[in-house]
């Protein structure tokens, strides 16, 4: 050692410590790195990539090989710097307690700390190109893994752990429904709001039923053969939908499906029409129980051909209607308007005021959505039904009620329903109440 320059035994040193800081650095990058992007470039050929997920299915034996090497590397560098130390200063006990602090200081800073962070901060940059050093160091040192891990193996199956092997990793990965709607909210601009929007409705679709989208049986337009030919006649002239519902007498007796585009066709070929020829173009109604999920139904609406449902309750008695448009728009948003003149949900605001007029049709699931607020939807659907339920009664007079952070005032009641309502959002409510 004492005819070895000084200069040669520093640079020894520094390489150590650049060494360590290697395996310190890849080890926190590898760890890190997201799988989902490595598998994207993996698929595309990218060879850095194919390495580095070969690597991570050995994560077991990729551990072992940075460790080793890390250990052996920081116990080089301490010896080293204390031959340097009692080469040139002697052996007194202070030169060695001094000596082991700062290699302990530069391998902290130097070969842990800084290049972990490192890692941390460009995982995958830094783990592809690692992996092409990585990997030709676990087949070299494939003796001295074996023979660590063998000790390893049988301390783990003592304790009881499964050891991180080819598969477990993944298994271990996976990520739930919820987790995976936590990554779409966190994904911030690297997604489209639209296209967020999207993938965030259809992760609710496992948790709502037709009853939640479907119109209401008050709203349906449907066709009564129990009328006048001339007054079915004007009603085939005047609907807003390509398919009505038909039923005789009252809505609960539905016969058939009629396709508008047929009737009016019958309009201009028969003088003479009966209610029979109308009957001859139904087709068969296709019924739903109210509780369907909504992702359920649209497998059955791909699964039967079919495009419209009519809503029924355990008793048979229909409660609303639902399409394969209103599923559709569950997903992607408003796209059609049903009928002339009728409120798109994407116009619901707040006005200046902190305000908003609306309907008490209107469904709860919408405002939630549009107005972010979060009235409960475990019950009543709609505006009217929630006030009804809070109020047991119809309110003869205008009234407000305060459910959560927002209140509801009813405007308007008619013909034993309420009308219109109006809503102040939680800042305006704070006015309200100083008022």
């Amino acid at each position: 050692m004492e005819t070895v320059p000084l200069w040669v035994l520093i640079l020894a040193l520094v390489l150590l410590i650049l060494c360590s800081a290697f395996f310190a650095m890849a080890e926190t990058a590898l760890m890190a790195a997201n799988k989902y992007r490595l598998r994207h470039l993996a698929k595309r050929g990218h060879r850095g990539a194919i390495t580095t997920l070969w690597l991570l299915d050995r994560t077991d034996k990729l551990l072992s090989l940075v460790l080793i090497a890390n250990t052996l590397i920081n116990a080089m560098a301490t010896a080293l710097v204390t031959a340097i130390a009692i080469l040139f200063f002697g052996h007194a006990e202070s030169v060695i307690t001094i000596a082991t602090a700062v290699v302990a200081f530069l391998l902290i800073v130097f070969a842990e700390i800084s290049p972990k962070i490192i890692g941390a901060t460009y995982p995958e940059r830094i783990s592809l190109g690692s992996s092409y050093v990585l990997r030709p160091l676990m087949k070299v040192a494939k003796p001295a893994i074996w023979f660590v891990n063998l000790f390893v193996q049988s301390l783990l199956r003592l304790l009881r752990i499964r050891g991180v092997g080819v598969g477990h990793a993944d298994a271990q990965q996976r990520l739930s429904p919820e987790e995976l709607r936590s990554v779409v909210l966190e994904a911030g601009s690297y997604i489209p709001q639209k296209h967020k929007s999207i993938l965030l409705n259809l992760f609710d679709l496992e948790k709502i039923s037709v009853e939640d989208i479907m119109t209401p049986r008050p709203q349906i337009e449907a066709l009564n053969l129990a009328l006048p030919v001339e007054d079915i006649k004007a009603e085939l002239t005047t609907c807003y939908h390509n398919k009505l519902p038909v039923y005789e007498g009252e809505i609960n007796r539905i016969v058939g499906i009629l396709h508008v585009r047929k009737a009016v066709a019958l309009l201009n070929e028969q003088d003479d029409l009966t209610i029979g020829h109308f009957r001859e173009l139904l087709t068969e109604p296709y019924f739903i129980p109210q509780d369907t999920g909504v992702f359920t139904q649209l497998q059955y609406f791909q699964e039967n051909k079919e495009r419209l449902g009519i809503i029924v309750d355990e008793y048979g008695e229909v409660q609303g209607l639902v399409t394969l448009e209103d599923i559709i728009e569950e997903m992607i948003g408003d796209f059609t308007t049903s009928t002339p003149g009728a409120a798109r949900s994407d116009a619901m605001a707040w006005n200046a005021q902190g305000e908003v007029l609306l309907e008490g049709t209107t469904p709860l699931r919408d405002i939630n959505k549009k107005l972010g607020l979060d009235l409960p939807l475990d019950g009543p659907k709609t505006v009217n039904g929630l006030l009804l339920e809070q109020l047991q009664e119809i309110p003869e007079f205008p009234i407000a009620l305060k459910i959560g952070n927002c209140v509801i005032e009813v405007v308007q009641v008619q013909n034993q329903a309420i009308k219109v309502v109006k809503l102040l959002r939680p800042v305006a409510v704070k006015r309200w109440l100083a008022a």
